[in-house]
C-alpha cells in the first residue's frame, strides 16, 4: 500500500536567484569572518604582550555628555554602537526571509526554525546544569546560545570548504533566526534601569522612520541622522541599544516598486553589509577579544562552572540541539534528506554552528556588568569553545570535502 503523504525534500539544490543572492551575501561575510579571525588573533596578542596599554584603549572616552549620556568608552563605542550595525544587517536578513527566503514558507522554515530554537535552548539547559551547584553563575546562561555566521564562513573560507550552496543556505536561515532570538534575550533579560520617556521618543522616532520608508520620501541625510538619533534614545532609554538596529532593519521594504531595479532593504544592505562584515564586527572583536590566555586563565575554563558551562554548551548544547532538532523535525513532518548529502554532513554544520563568538562576547559583558573577573573567564570560555567547534567542524567538513566539491561544480556549471 502506498504511502498517502508525500515526503518533502530538504537541502535540496536551491534555484539560480537564490544562490546569486546568497554568493553575494556569504562573499562578505567569508572575507569578514577572515578579518573577524585576524581581529580576535590581534586582540589576544595585544592584550596578554600589553595589557595595560590595551585597557587604556578600551577606556577612552570619546563624544558628548549633554543632552544625552553619550562620552562612552571606545569599548562601549564597539559593543553598543557598531554592534548596531551589525544588527541592523541581521534585521534585513530576517526581513528578506520572511517575505522571499526561506522562513517564507512555512513548511520550509521549519527545519530551521526548530534548528535554531533547540540550538538556543539545549547550550542554556547545559549551561543550566553545570551551574546548578554551589559555585555555579546561573545568570550567564544566554553566553552560549548564539552563533556567528562571519566567524563560521570565516572558518570555512580557511579550510577550503566546498560547502554545498544547500547547506551554506541552511546554515545562513540558521543564524538569522538565532539572532533574532539572541536579540529578544537581549532586549528582555539585559535591558535594565528603563526610561520611559527616551523609550517613548526612540518608538516615536522609529514610527518617523517608518513613516517616511513607506512613503517612498528618499535621501540618506535624511535617516541617518534619523537613525543616530534613534540609537542614541534607545542607548539612552536603557534598552539595548542594538534592538534599534535590527528595528530599522526590519522596517525596510523587500518588494520592488514597478521601475526599481532592486528593493530598499536589497540595496541599503548591499551597501552596508560590507561596512558590517568588514570593520564593525572585527573592530567589536578587537575590543572585546583580548582576554589573558595563560596556563591558569585555562585551567579556569575546565575548572570553574561557569566557564566550563560555556564551553560545553557551545560544544555539546549547540551540536545535539541543532543536529536533533532538525532529525526531529524532518521526521515528523515526513521531510526527506537530498540525496546528494548525508546526516554526517548536517552534524558537521551543526558543530559549526557551535561557533559562538561576536554575539555571546557581547552577553558575557551584559551578563556579568559587576563582576570583571568573571566576565573575561567567560569570553575566554568562548573562544576556547568555538575553537575547538570550529578545529572539530573543519576535520569533520574536509573528510567529505571531495563529494562537496563534486556538489560545488555541478551547481557552477548551471550559471
Amino acid at each position: 500500500m502506498s504511502d498517502p503523504t508525500p515526503r518533502r525534500q530538504f537541502l535540496g539544490r536551491l534555484p539560480l536567484p537564490e544562490r546569486a543572492f546568497l554568493a553575494d551575501a556569504l562573499r562578505a561575510e567569508t572575507v569578514g569572518g577572515i578579518l573577524l579571525l585576524c581581529a580576535a588573533v590581534v586582540a589576544l596578542v595585544w592584550a596578554n604582550a600589553w595589557p595595560a596599554g590595551y585597557q587604556s584603549v578600551l577606556d577612552r572616552t570619546i563624544g558628548p555628555s549633554a543632552p544625552l549620556h553619550l562620552d562612552l568608552s571606545l569599548d562601549t563605542w564597539a559593543k553598543d554602537g557598531l554592534l548596531a550595525v551589525f544588527f541592523f544587517v541581521a534585521g534585513v536578513e530576517l526581513k528578506r526571509e520572511l517575505v522571499s527566503g526561506e522562513l517564507r514558507d512555512p513548511r520550509a522554515a521549519a527545519l530551521p526554525v526548530v534548528a535554531a530554537v533547540c540550538g538556543v535552548a539545549l547550550p542554556a539547559a547545559v549551561y543550566a546544569l553545570v551551574n546548578l551547584g554551589p559555585g555555579g553563575e546561573p545568570a550567564g546562561w544566554a553566553i552560549p546560545t548564539a552563533t556567528d555566521i562571519a566567524f563560521a564562513l570565516g572558518v570555512l573560507a580557511v579550510v577550503g570548504s566546498h560547502l554545498p550552496s544547500s547547506l551554506r543556505a541552511f546554515l545562513l536561515t540558521l543564524a538569522v533566526v538565532d539572532d533574532l532570538i539572541a536579540i529578544l534575550i537581549i532586549a528582555i533579560f539585559y535591558s535594565h534601569g528603563i526610561k520611559l520617556w527616551a523609550l517613548g521618543l526612540a518608538v516615536l522616532g522609529l514610527g518617523l522612520f517608518y513613516l517616511l520608508h513607506r512613503k517612498r520620501v528618499h535621501g540618506w541625510y535624511l535617516y541617518l541622522p534619523l537613525a543616530f538619533v534613534i540609537w542614541a534614545l534607545m542607548h539612552e532609554s536603557g534598552i539595548h541599544a542594538t534592538v534599534a538596529g535590527v528595528a530599522m532593519g526590519l522596517m525596510l521594504r523587500c518588494a520592488k516598486d514597478p521601475g526599481e531595479q532592486h528593493s530598499p532593504a536589497e540595496h541599503i544592505e548591499h551597501l552596508v553589509r560590507p561596512f558590517s562584515a568588514g570593520f564593525c564586527v572585527p573592530v567589536f572583536a578587537l575590543f572585546a577579544a583580548g582576554v589573558s590566555i595563560g596556563p591558569s586563565a585555562i585551567g579556569q575554563v575546565f575548572t570553574q562552572a561557569s566557564p566550563l558551562g560555556v564551553v560545553l554548551g557551545l560544544l555539546v548544547g549547540k551540536t545535539v540541539g541543532i543536529f536533533g532538532g532538525t532529525w526531529l523535525a524532518a521526521r515528523f513532518t515526513r521531510a526527506e534528506l537530498n540525496p546528494e548529502l548525508e546526516w554526517s554532513d548536517l552534524f558537521a554544520v551543526a558543530v559549526l554552528a557551535g561557533i559562538g563568538f561576536t554575539v555571546s562576547l557581547l552577553i558575557s559583558e551584559l551578563a556579568f556588568p559587576d563582576d570583571h573577573a568573571l566576565a573575561e573567564r567567560d569570553k575566554a570560555a568562548v573562544l576556547v569553545g568555538s575553537l575547538i567547534c570550529a578545529v572539530v567542524a573543519a576535520v569533520l567538513l574536509r573528510l567529505r570535502n571531495r563529494s562537496y566539491r563534486r556538489i560545488h561544480e555541478e551547481e557552477q556549471a548551471e550559471w
